[in-house]
């Protein structure tokens, strides 16, 4: 049985610019997540540049 997760869809969150991967619960949506957390959606206006 092999892992399928080295190959799910990554993104860059702009707030703490770290890659995120696609997860489950983001399955509807994936085009609409920018954030990789609640954390960074809440800070997005204090890191923006």
């Amino acid at each position: 049985m092999t892992h399928k997760k080295p190959h799910l869809p990554t993104k860059i969150c702009p707030v703490c610019k770290r890659p995120f991967t696609w997860r489950k619960k983001w399955a509807k949506d994936w085009e609409q997540v920018i954030y990789c957390s609640e954390r960074c959606r809440k800070n997005k206006n204090k890191h923006e540049d």
